[in-house]
This record gives C-alpha cells, structure tokens and sequence, in this order.
C-alpha cells in the first residue's frame, strides 16, 4: 500500500480567540499530515483575534515554511476566514478544521478514502459535545435551508470538510456570510451536480477558550442573509 493517501493537500483553521488550542491543534495536524500527503501546507485564519492568536501562529510559521497566516482586522466572521482559508489554499484538495480542538484531525484518513469518487467530503458529528441548547438551535437552523433551498446534508455547519478546489472555484461568488458561507457552497455544489461522501467524525467536549457562534448577532445576521440567498437562488 502506498504509504501517502494523496499527493497535495491544503489544509486551513480559522480561529478567533484561539490562543489556548491553535498551537495544539495545528501540532496534531501536523503530525498527520506527514504520514497521508506527499506535499502539505497549513494556512491559520486569524480572524481579528483580540487574544495571543496571531502572536502564536506567526511563530509557528517561523519555524516553518508550510505553515502559512493571514490576519484579518478587523474580524470578518466565520464565513469570512472560510473564504480566506479557501483563496489562500494552494492546492488541488483543501481541507479546513474548526481550530478549537472539537475534531481530531487524524480522521481525515478516513475522508481521504473517498476522494477518488466525491469532489466533497463532508464530516458529520456522530454525537455533539455541545450542550442541549445549542444543538437545538443547529438542528432548527440546519432545517431551514433543506426545506426552502433543498440541501441534502445531514451536519452542514459541522467544521470538518474535504472539498476540491475547482468547487470553490465553480461556485463563486460566494455572498453569503456567517453561517450561510456553508450553506451557499453546498447547495450551490448540488446544483452544479458535484458528488458528495459523508463521513461519521468524533466531537469533543472544547476545553478552552469559548464559542462565539451562537451569539446573537451572528444569528440575526446570518437569517438576513439566508433571506436575500434563498431569493437570489429560488
């Protein structure tokens, strides 16, 4: 068996905040990523952190040459680092991870096995390490664009995915922002006829730092925005 799973793989973490995990979670990516790409780069999002984000990451590209940080200030939200990660990502394979240490990294084997026949990877969280509330509000939001725009995917807003880069390419532009960033691609994606693989992926409880994503007006802002997508798409 051949001992890389693929050839280049363009890996990106957006973080806000993330001084207590970014360091760790790029050093276990790390550790994969020799071992499954024959050529690899990592690409940290620092998204405005108000934290010792950015501080920690540029030392980390330092002290190597495939790691990679773009800053952004001020804060562009989650959608905006996704679309950063993507644009910065050299090449053919881009995966990006939540950088919150919720995911381990490892199971990318187990998405790498499909690449020969989806052009999306997508995890899905076998069991939420969130609390009650907050898996209520995913499962209620994740319903409205299955129904308004027919989205075909179980976890759309889990943090761990596998696209090919000619899918980001296809679907732009991409004007959603916040949540919506995913759901744009992905139903843009389905209709453009890519082929799509879920995957089962563990979700561990955060130990550090706190999530933002449910802050409320990132929820009022992403409604908005899934309003004018689902008119500009019906």
């Amino acid at each position: 068996m051949a001992k890389y799973l693929i050839d280049e793989l363009s890996v990106f973490f957006p973080a806000y905040n993330e001084e207590g995990n970014i360091e760790k979670t790029v050093g276990d990516a790390k550790k994969v990523l020799v071992k499954t790409a024959k050529k690899w780069e990592i690409i940290i999002v620092d998204d405005g952190s108000k934290d010792k984000t950015g501080e920690i990451s540029d030392r980390m590209a330092k002290k190597d040459k495939r790691i990679r940080v773009v800053h952004h200030s001020p804060n562009r939200g989650y959608g905006g680092a996704l679309k950063s990660g993507y644009e910065a990502s050299r090449y053919a394979w881009v995966a990006f991870a939540d950088s919150d240490g919720q995911f381990d990294f490892g199971e990318i084997r187990k998405m790498l096995r499909h690449v020969d026949s989806s052009e999306l990877i997508l995890g899905y969280r076998i069991s939420r390490a969130d609390s009650f509330k907050r898996r209520m509000f995913t499962w209620g939001w994740g319903m409205i664009p299955r129904v308004i725009l027919g989205m075909r995917v179980r976890d759309y807003s889990c943090g761990f995915k596998l696209i090919k880069k000619e899918v980001y390419r296809k679907v732009q532009p991409l004007v959603g922002e916040e949540k919506v960033t995913q759901i744009e691609l992905l139903v843009k994606a389905q209709r453009e006829g890519f082929r799509f693989t879920e995957v089962g992926v563990c979700h561990y409880p955060r130990t550090k730092g706190e999530q933002t994503g449910a802050d409320l007006k990132v929820v009022v802002k992403s409604i908005v925005d899934l309003v004018k997508l689902w008119r500009k798409l019906k």
